[in-house]
């Protein structure tokens, strides 16, 4: 199987964002299967023409999102998707409201700025 991935130079996207969602996207929706190893930091960055540590931070960030996980010396892999992922965000969740109540803001205060977050973040995803 081979990744097919498109790094678009003129693009106002870092490369290595786009590098990071292609893969996330192709990981959840099982173009990648779980177990599926990923081609190494210097040889995926030779084949693209990138830099490795461009690489390096998309993987970096993908095993901090939980879509793949890095096993040492075997390689990286893509991770089963449901648990860490919901993990992940039940837990940046609970430090948001924590920290949104030591801040003294209300509850619909702070649903509000998620709210606007959310917006952001989503209406700007190309």
């Amino acid at each position: 199987m081979t990744l097919k991935i498109e790094i678009d130079a003129a693009s106002g996207v870092a490369p290595f964002e786009q590098l990071r969602a292609q893969i996330a996207e192709l990981a959840r929706s099982g173009e990648l299967p779980v177990g599926y190893r990923l081609p190494t930091v210097r040889g995926f960055a030779q084949e693209l023409g990138l830099a490795a540590n461009t690489v390096a931070k998309a993987y970096r960030a993908l095993e901090a999102d939980g879509v793949v996980e890095t096993r040492g010396r075997n390689g990286t892999f893509v991770a089963p998707a449901g648990d860490a992922a919901a993990r992940e965000l039940a837990h940046a969740a609970a430090a948001f409201a924590e920290r949104a109540q030591r801040l003294g803001a209300s509850a619909s205060a702070a649903r509000s700025a998620v709210q606007d977050a959310l917006r952001a973040a989503y209406d700007s995803t190309p």
